[in-house]
Order: C-alpha cells, then sequence, then structure tokens
C-alpha cells in the first residue's frame, strides 16, 4: 500500500512537473537562439552576415511571454549584434544599420506585446464583473432542498457567457419546494433583462401566494409590467413572451403540482420507465394573458420516493447534429434512468454537445430533482389527509 501510495504521489508530481518544464522551455527558446545566431555569424565568412536572424527571438517570444520577458530578450539581441559588429571589425555602416533595424524591431514588438497584455487585463476583469453578476442573475441551486435532490446545468450558447436567455430558480416556503424554469423568446440582452424579471419575481412570490396558480398569475403581472416598457414603436413588443414550467413539490404528500405556460413537458423517471408529464390543460406563455381562476392548468400527478423529475428548455430537444437531426432525449435518458440526478445532468450534457458537435444554436437548460425516501417513519395517511386539508384552505382563502 506504501508503495502504490509513493507512485500515485509520482504520477502526481510528474503531472505539475510537466507544465512547468513545457513553460520553461519555450522561455528559454529565444536565449537559445540569440547564442546560436550570434556564434554562427561570428564564425561565418565576413560576406555572410547571420545577424539580422536575430529580430527572431524577440517576434516569437511576444507569442508566449509578456512585455518584459519581451524586452529582455530584445535587449540581449541587441547587444548581441554588437557583439557581432565588435568581433568582426568595429560598426560600419551595414552593421549600424542592422543594429538600429533591430533596435526598432524590438521595441516596437515590446509595444504590442504591452498593449495586447493591458487588453487581457481589462477583458479578465470585465469577464469577473460579468460572472459576478451572471451568478448573482442565475444562482447555482442547492444540492439538497426539503426532500429534494437537485442537480442542474445551464449551456449558453454564446460564447463566454455562463447565461442567456433561459432561467431556472428554486424557493423554500411553508413545508414544500417551488421551481421555475423558463425560456425567454429572443436572444441577447433583452432576453437576459427578461430572465432576470422573472427571476426576481419569482424569488418574492414564491414566498407570497399559498396556491401555484396565484403564483402564476403574479409572474404573469410582472412580466407584463415589464413588457409594457417597450416602446410602442418597437413591432416585436406584443412578441415577446416567457415559456414557464411552475412546479410545488409538498414534503409530506407524494404529490408534484404542475402548471405549464407553453413549456416543453417534463420527463418523469419512475422504476427504469420514463414518460413525459404532458398537463391536459397548458396555460399560455408568461406576458401573453392572465392566467384566470385558481386552479386553471394546474396538474396533479404522483411523485414518490425515488421518482426523477426531469425539466429542460427548448435549447436541448431542438439541438441538431450534422444530419440536421434533433436530439432525442427521451430515447437518451431511457438508458441513464438508474442515474443520481447529478448524473443524469453530466450524462446528458456531455451527450448533447457531442450530438451538436460543441456548439448549441440556442442556451440549454437542464433541471433533475429527485424525491428522496423520507428520513422517518412516522409519518401516515392522515399526516398526509391533514397536508391536503391545508392547502385547500389556504387556496380557498387566496380565493
Amino acid at each position: 500500500m506504501v508503495h502504490i501510495g509513493y507512485m500515485r504521489l509520482g504520477q502526481r508530481l510528474a503531472r505539475v512537473r510537466q507544465p512547468w518544464h513545457s513553460r520553461h522551455a519555450l522561455a528559454a527558446l529565444p536565449f537559445v537562439l540569440i547564442v546560436a545566431i550570434t556564434l554562427a555569424d561570428i564564425r561565418a565568412p565576413q560576406t555572410v552576415h547571420l545577424g539580422p536572424l536575430l529580430v527572431v527571438a524577440p517576434a516569437i517570444t511576444t507569442s508566449f511571454a509578456g512585455y518584459r520577458l519581451t524586452a529582455l530578450v530584445g535587449t540581449l539581441a541587441v547587444g548581441a549584434q554588437a557583439l557581432i559588429a565588435t568581433v568582426q571589425g568595429g560598426f560600419d555602416e551595414n552593421h549600424v544599420a542592422q543594429l538600429i533595424g533591430l533596435a526598432f524591431l524590438s521595441v516596437f514588438a515590446v509595444f504590442v506585446c504591452f498593449l495586447r497584455d493591458r487588453r487581457s487585463e481589462e477583458l479578465a476583469q470585465v469577464r469577473s464583473v460579468a460572472e459576478a453578476a451572471q451568478r448573482a442573475l442565475l444562482r447555482p441551486l442547492p444540492d439538497r432542498l426539503g426532500a429534494l435532490h437537485i442537480a442542474s446545468s445551464y449551456l449558453a450558447a454564446a460564447k463566454e457567457a455562463r447565461i442567456g436567455g433561459d432561467l431556472y430558480a428554486a424557493a423554500r416556503t411553508g413545508g414544500r419546494t417551488r421551481l421555475i424554469i423558463g425560456d425567454v423568446r429572443g436572444k441577447g440582452l433583452a432576453a437576459v433583462g427578461e430572465a432576470a424579471t422573472l427571476l426576481g419575481a419569482f424569488r418574492e412570490a414564491a414566498h407570497q401566494h399559498a396556491t401555484l396558480p396565484a403564483l402564476a398569475r403574479a409572474l404573469d403581472r410582472s412580466v407584463c409590467r415589464h413588457l409594457a416598457e417597450f416602446p410602442e414603436r418597437d413591432e416585436e413588443a406584443q412578441e415577446h413572451f416567457i415559456t414557464a414550467l411552475l412546479i410545488e413539490i409538498p414534503d409530506s404528500s407524494p404529490v408534484i403540482r404542475v402548471i405549464n405556460c407553453g413549456h416543453p413537458p417534463p420527463l418523469l423517471i419512475r422504476s427504469g420507465r420514463t414518460t413525459h408529464l404532458t398537463t391536459p390543460d397548458p396555460a399560455p406563455p408568461l406576458g401573453m394573458w392572465d392566467l384566470g381562476p385558481d386552479g386553471h392548468g394546474t396538474y396533479t400527478s404522483s411523485f414518490r420516493p425515488g421518482d426523477t423529475l426531469l425539466l429542460y428548455t427548448d435549447g436541448v430537444v431542438e439541438a441538431r447534429d450534422r444530419s440536421r437531426t434533433f436530439y432525442p432525449l427521451e430515447r437518451r435518458v431511457a438508458h441513464w434512468n438508474r442515474s443520481s440526478p447529478r448524473a443524469l445532468v453530466q450524462r446528458i450534457q456531455q451527450d448533447l454537445y457531442a450530438h451538436a458537435d460543441g456548439t448549441l444554436a440556442d442556451d440549454a437548460a437542464i433541471l433533475a430533482i429527485q424525491r428522496t425516501p423520507p428520513q422517518h417513519t412516522g409519518l401516515h395517511l392522515g399526516d398526509l389527509v391533514h397536508t391536503e386539508r391545508v392547502y385547500s384552505r389556504a387556496r380557498e382563502e387566496s380565493e
């Protein structure tokens, strides 16, 4: 066992040393070139001039090093050119021209490298601020909420982006977990703004409304208020909406309540079988119309311990391969129906990227929710009936 431990330690140290050696080998290359070119020019006949090749050293340094190392290499290259001139009998017009040209090109390389490093620092700062803003907007979900295990993934279509027009969030209130997953019509900063509006409204309204339909109506009003801020001259103002799936999972009842606002139906994984959880009375997308009285569009289904619910946006099922074939989510999930939520999300993410050849045309959000077995055995049927009565009473009060 000790021998195996030393072997593993040696392998880790080897992996650490390999990048270190690679970086230092690159840094040594311009110095080796300066020495080699200088010696070759000194030993070459008077009619052969290899000194101009010294400009290669600072030129290649800019490709992997900063302006300080580039300046050092350029200075050494100029010094090497002066040494060649001294050894070969003095500074004639040819050597002076080579020195001036080499010095000018070295200064120019340092200047270009300085500008590149400065822009890289500015870009790094912008990225850090953007990532902080994106993390604040789309907060990572905890691995566990109440009696649920949760795993999530967000795949942004735009490069260097962490979020876009897709969204998801979860809230704990009154012995139940409420979740939302949605997709804003459109792309770009406008879609991010609408997603931020809906996320903020959900995080606040999820704790204020006793029933899921009341929560949906409140979210619809928030989206409508946001969309009303569009200028009247914007012809697309009337076409903006957000498809969303609102879910409520009580801790003490093996059920799930769903309001589908024009969103792709979730997948229910139970006992190794995968089926679509299709709501018989779907509601319109948020921002298009009032959802009406309580209960409209609400669908209740069983959600037992061990069941897994897979939520996703249309960026998943509409991803195409090179032959323009859509991603077969349900068929692929059928092969992983025994996986944990985290493993399931990771496998879908990797398989989706492979299917789309590493490039997604639209943002894709994935959310896996699994109900865990109860922590104790003191739960009886009477408790479940009592919980349902409490929920019904709250619903009647909201009416």
